[in-house]
């Protein structure tokens, strides 16, 4: 676990812990607000959480050569993690505007 300084290590945890709470609180925020697209932004955000975690877990390791292939996999995670943000904002962008006329 010395791959990285100890803020470093409580900045990447904590950013990991912020984004799970962040996925619970919207899919909770959509029981209130059904048919708001609100689930779907919370399915769209696992992909950057994966990606995350990815990041903590070859850290952990101490960056292994083994454990290489988790860069190219976080780096996938966070490309598909960003289209499918930017698809359910688009679709609650979408729904809104139903809403209001």
């Amino acid at each position: 676990m010395q791959a990285l300084s100890l803020p470093t290590w409580i900045i990447h945890i904590s950013s990991v812990i912020e984004w799970t709470v962040a996925i619970w609180l919207i899919w909770e925020y959509d029981k209130k607000h059904p048919q708001r697209g609100w689930r779907n932004l919370a399915w769209a955000m696992l992909p950057a959480l994966v990606s995350a975690m990815c990041a903590v877990t070859w850290h952990f390791f101490e960056n292994l050569d083994s454990l290489e292939w988790l860069v190219t996999v976080q780096a996938a995670m966070t490309l598909i993690g960003n289209i499918t943000l930017a698809i359910a904002a688009y679709g609650i962008w979408r729904i809104s505007r139903k809403v209001q006329v």
